[in-house]
């Protein structure tokens, strides 16, 4: 469980660290300027950042391979906790996604990310050489679908989207042969295209009508003003910061006051317009190097299982930003994912540190010999 002899600490990540303290400082910081004086976001975001910071410092010393030998028992308790959502689950804005535990409110699928990172490395790991198997392939799917369908049924298609990602970037990096892969995009691609024509359709059945609108507006946003609503205040947003932001104009009016769920959804516009184009930039460069970290650090992992791990939390963080920003700067449909360490909400930061944890433990590991 606990290796400190064999650790190499001299590869202990601090300016991951660093750069995750900087970006749970801007995002408290950030919430702050948005929050009601009825609500107390910020003082919630600080204690959450807090508990993350010390739970990622904790999770950094705990052997991934221990914490990869309870994979069943995780899954198994995550599936319980995504039924639960679907049975005795709280709604918020129309969606039921959270589970109450006393005082406490949280996203089991914020956990369920994390969890099948975990499970699905130990499985590639196992099965190694049957991944290539018709049978091995139906089974890891099947096990990755089920939760993404709870997921996906309650409704929250965006976190849906982040796990079929991360479940694509994994079983690439496990080494899926390409006479597998080559069939699947001459056949996937042309398919997706046709998925993505009939979901536009009066007649379609697999999107919710306001999941369909988001699609629709952001082809034709003059006809879907209402649905743009977010989306257009947000790039005003954005755009009024200019070059250098408002952080020291001293006026208390902003253009992200009359955007919804500026603390999470939309916190890129707020970081846009208190920062500036340069603010925005850093904030973008601050992100790539956790990745790039992430990358780095599955690259020199000891072992395939270290491999993949790094592979699947890379995954999740390029995922979210990507589509984050892409929403808040009116490149994609408006869907609801968090900005990772920024965006308000204790579920998602402690999933975001979670990944942390686990990057700096894999970097830990003495080398071993991997094939």
């Amino acid at each position: 469980m606990l290796k400190f002899k064999q650790y190499d600490f001299k590869r202990y990540s601090i300016p991951l660290i660093i750069i995750v303290l900087i970006m749970g400082a801007i995002g408290t910081y950030l919430i702050r300027q948005v929050q009601t004086e009825d609500e107390n976001l910020f003082v919630k975001q600080l204690l959450g950042l807090a508990v993350g910071i010390v739970g990622a410092l904790i999770l950094s010393l705990i052997d991934y391979h221990f914490i990869s030998n309870f994979y069943i028992v995780l899954y198994i308790i995550n599936l319980v906790f995504l039924v639960l959502v679907k049975t005795n689950g709280v709604v918020h804005n129309n969606a039921q996604r959270w589970l109450k535990l006393g005082p406490i409110e949280f996203q089991p699928s914020e956990l369920t990310k994390i969890i099948l990172i975990i499970f699905a490395a130990k499985i590639f790991t196992m099965l190694r050489a049957k991944i290539n198997n018709f049978l091995v392939l139906l089974l890891v799917i099947v096990s990755i679908g089920l939760p993404t369908y709870l997921i996906l049924t309650q409704t929250n298609l965006s976190t849906s989207l982040v796990i079929a990602f991360i479940f694509v970037m994994m079983i690439f990096a496990a080494g899926l042969s390409w006479k597998i892969i080559l069939p699947i995009l001459v056949l996937g691609i042309p398919c997706v295209m046709g998925l993505f024509w009939y979901i536009q359709q009066d007649y379609q059945i697999l999107l919710e009508p306001y999941q369909q609108e988001r699609v629709l507006s952001i082809l034709n946003p003059d006809e879907y003003e209402s649905t743009m609503f977010q989306q257009d205040n947000s790039v005003s947003a954005i755009g009024s910061g200019q070059l250098h932001g408002k952080i020291f104009d001293q006026a208390d009016d902003r253009n992200y006051d009359i955007i919804p769920v500026s603390e999470s959804d939309f916190i890129f516009a707020v970081a846009g317009e208190e920062f500036g184009f340069i603010g925005s930039c850093i904030l973008l460069g601050l992100y790539f190097i956790i990745i790039y970290i992430c990358i780095k650090t599955a690259k020199h992992a000891p072992d395939y299982m270290g491999m993949l791990i790094a592979v699947g939390i890379a995954s999740m963080y390029t995922f979210q930003v990507f589509v984050n920003v892409g929403v808040a700067t009116q490149l994609l449909p408006n869907t609801g994912i968090p900005l990772p360490f920024l965006s308000y909400g204790l579920s998602s930061l402690l999933s975001g540190m979670m990944g942390v944890g686990m990057i700096l433990n894999i970097r830990l590991q003495p080398k071993r010999t991997r094939n």
